[in-house]
């Protein structure tokens, strides 16, 4: 089997492409990336005869498609913003895809992953992802869903990568029409910052307030869980409290909507500015306390009793105990690791539909998820309590 890593130059994508190197059966692993000094650097430091780099650039389609033809799959890091461009490569090429973000972008590209036969799975490392896989463990064990509630902590600064920064200005965007809930049959748009709710994290993390964020897991849970009649589906998240408060003041003071201003004669939006600022700046790439944690809550009806599952998600410490798991690594390591298991997933014939599919549709057994990740020292953990029926 061969993989093209797409993006593996990135933070993220490269520690995606170090699980592969310990961990996957792949005779030749590829890294296509635009930057071709951290390419390099990326082969040097995984060390590996079946890793080599090529320069790629995904806005040349042709070139791109010509680049990935002949590997079974390719494992997309790149931003949400290139998502459709490098989805329609990838489907042109005939290979099997994966990417992180899930926005959509793809569904335009379903009917040549059909054509060819191949799949495509959008929205695969913690959240989206990994939340998924959670939600419906816990929905599997009931007879009826009322409730799902998505949450995680996302502990890393707040512009350590320019795809990072993209981020966090498009979730919080006024605009944004993609920041549903799904309440009693309908989407629900709500603005930034709606629906505060308390989220206790696991250790280290804490309990702190999280908002609604436009997620996949809003739509394709829905999706999933329509025979069971589920009635509400929240999705939420928080960055460092200090990254938080920060995001807030702008929304309150109107940058998000990005209105041009003038400086030394040349247009720019104040929101790029801002954007830029932080990416270039000491405050931007630190914090803290970094890695991730997810809490997914789960309620509904078995056997005529009322049942409520709490799923949560640890990681080795980020504060230099274990070796690879230090600071920002325990926030890159957390989402790529799922994203390489997925893809080796993907490419060893565990997802049989083809086209664009949902991670509740690629894999309905959430087991084989968590037992590839607990080899890696990521580790789901499960509470169930019986509710009184009111």
């Amino acid at each position: 089997m061969k993989i093209f890593c797409l993006g593996g130059a990135g933070n993220i994508c490269r520690e995606a492409v170090l699980d592969l190197v310990h961990y996957s059966d792949f005779e030749k692993i590829t890294i296509g990336d635009f930057n071709v000094e951290e390419g390099h650097k990326v082969v040097a430091w995984l060390n590996d005869p079946r890793v080599d780099f090529v320069q790629v650039n995904v806005k040349d389609h042709e070139d791109t498609v010509a680049k990935m033809r002949g590997y079974d799959i390719v494992m997309d890091g790149t931003t949400i913003t290139l998502n459709g461009l490098s989805t329609a490569a990838i489907a042109e090429a005939g290979c099997h895809g994966v990417n992180l973000n899930g926005f959509g972008e793809e569904d335009r590209s379903h009917e040549v992953f059909l054509r060819n036969n191949r799949t495509c799975l959008p929205g695969f490392g913690m959240t989206p992802g990994l939340t998924q896989m959670m939600a419906m463990h816990a929905a599997n064990q009931l007879d009826e869903v009322d409730e799902v509630r998505v949450s995680h902590g996302s502990y890393r600064p707040i512009a350590f990568s320019k795809s990072i920064t993209e981020t966090t200005t498009y979730e919080y965007d006024p605009e944004l029409p993609g920041r549903v809930v799904y309440e009693n049959g309908e989407f629900i748009q709500v603005p930034p910052f709606a629906r505060p709710r308390d989220i206790a994290l696991p250790e280290p993390y804490g309990t702190a307030v999280q908002y609604i964020i436009p997620h996949a897991e809003t739509k394709t849970l829905a999706k999933a869980l329509a025979s069971k009649n589920v009635k509400l589906i929240e999705v939420r998240g928080t960055w460092p409290q200090t990254n938080m408060a920060l995001v807030k003041s702008l929304y309150d003071y109107g940058f998000f909507r990005n209105d041009p201003i003038t400086v030394n004669g040349a247009e720019v939006g104040i929101m790029d500015c801002i954007s830029q600022y932080l990416y270039n700046s000491k405050e931007g790439k630190e914090t803290e306390l970094y890695g991730y944690a997810l809490h997914v809550e789960v309620t509904g009806m078995k056997d005529g009793k009322h049942k409520k599952f709490t799923l949560t998600h640890t990681h080795p410490a980020s504060d230099g105990s274990v070796d690879g798991w230090e600071k920002l690594r325990a926030y890159t390591r957390n989402v790529g690791i799922p994203l390489a298991v997925a893809a080796e997933l993907i490419a060893k014939g565990h997802v049989k539909q083809a086209g664009i599919v949902t991670p509740e549709e690629a894999f309905t057994n959430p087991g084989l998820v968590f037992e590839e990740l607990a080899r890696r020292n990521l580790f789901v953990h499960e509470e169930q309590v019986e509710l009184a029926i009111i």
